[in-house]
């Protein structure tokens, strides 16, 4: 069986919050652990897996965050149109980031960056937690997984050699960016204008779940200078562990 497009990508990426994993749920998948798996694909499942690839890099980049949206527990019901325009509210803020946020040198509290395995028992490249000392934790067999995957695809105008260790650094140090400037986070809820509740005149400004994500993978697109999303790639590389996976 050839490898399903996703549903709505939860990105293998960068799921950030405070000693949260991000995209797993119930306990970890096994999977192939080396990018040499690659080459025990029968030639139809490599040709299954680049079709199905080229599918996904036919949708917009917003696509990918509607699709992202629409998977986030209390989105289920919501209007499409109205996660079309949190999608392409929350990339647009995410690239405006990019371009005037201070660097992450000068981030209070800095995140230490570990490098370790295991990221693909649990579809991640990356994990931030908070306690007991903020940390980045990189997963070093994902990331070259999903090295090996760009080159396989003929994808290297658009994730140049090394690009997916700095979008997770990238995408983590949005995420830091939000979590240590109130005003940063204030803004992109005001830009999306999501009402959690409305008394009268009165009107309780809501939080969109989800939108972070999108604006932390635009702000690493937009710095690392990405041809297409990181969430194009992310998407890609759960199919191919799904295929790695089944042959």
């Amino acid at each position: 069986m050839s490898p399903r497009t996703p549903p709505p990508p939860a990105p293998v990426g960068t799921r950030s919050r405070s000693g949260r994993a991000g995209t797993a749920a119930g306990p970890p998948r096994r999977h192939p652990r080396t990018t040499a798996a690659f080459t025990a694909l029968t030639a139809a499942r490599r040709e299954a897996l680049r079709a199905d690839c080229a599918r996904l890099a036919e949708l917009d980049d917003t696509e990918f965050g509607v699709r992202l949206l629409a998977g986030t527990p209390t989105h289920e019901t919501r209007d499409p149109a109205l996660l079309r325009h949190w999608a392409c509210t929350a990339k647009e803020f995410g690239r405006e980031l990019a371009a005037s946020a201070p660097p992450a040198a000068e981030v209070p509290h800095p995140a230490r960056v570990v490098e370790t395995t295991g990221g693909l028992d649990r579809l991640l490249l990356a994990r931030y937690t908070s306690r007991p000392e903020p940390t980045v934790e990189l997963f070093t067999d994902t990331i070259a997984l999903g090295e090996h995957l760009v080159d396989v695809l003929g994808w290297r105008d658009r994730y140049p050699t090394g690009s997916l260790r700095a979008a997770a650094l990238a995408h983590e140090h949005a995420h830091g960016l939000l979590h240590h400037y109130p005003h940063i986070r204030r803004a992109l809820r005001d830009r999306l204008g999501h009402t959690a509740l409305r008394l009268g005149r009165l009107r309780v400004p809501g939080h969109v779940a989800g939108a972070d994500e999108l604006a932390a993978h635009a702000y690493a697109g937009a710095v690392c200078g990405l041809g297409r999303s990181p969430l194009l790639l992310t998407a890609a590389l759960m199919g191919a562990v799904q295929a790695l996976g089944e042959d």
